[in-house]
């Protein structure tokens, strides 16, 4: 993965802002939506979510381990 400190914090950054963003999305039709179609939007988006975590950031995390936010493991113990 990407070991240039400069063009990985770039890339964490804009991870992070497309993360936030498809969160807040799910939030937006779950908020106003049915049941069924926020189950099919969370069923269309799962892949672009687990991508952008697994492909990208968790890798880019492991080449620059001073990028990983604080909270990140969390979730994952």
């Amino acid at each position: 993965m990407i070991k240039n400190p400069e063009v990985a914090k770039q890339i964490s950054e804009a991870m992070q802002q497309m993360w936030n963003e498809l969160c807040g999305c799910c939030e937006l039709v779950q908020q106003r939506c049915s049941p069924e179609e926020y189950a099919a939007f969370i069923k269309a988006t799962r892949n672009i979510g687990c991508g952008i975590v697994m492909d990208v950031m968790e890798p880019l995390y492991d080449a620059n381990p001073s990028l990983k936010p604080a909270n990140w493991d969390d979730g994952l113990e």
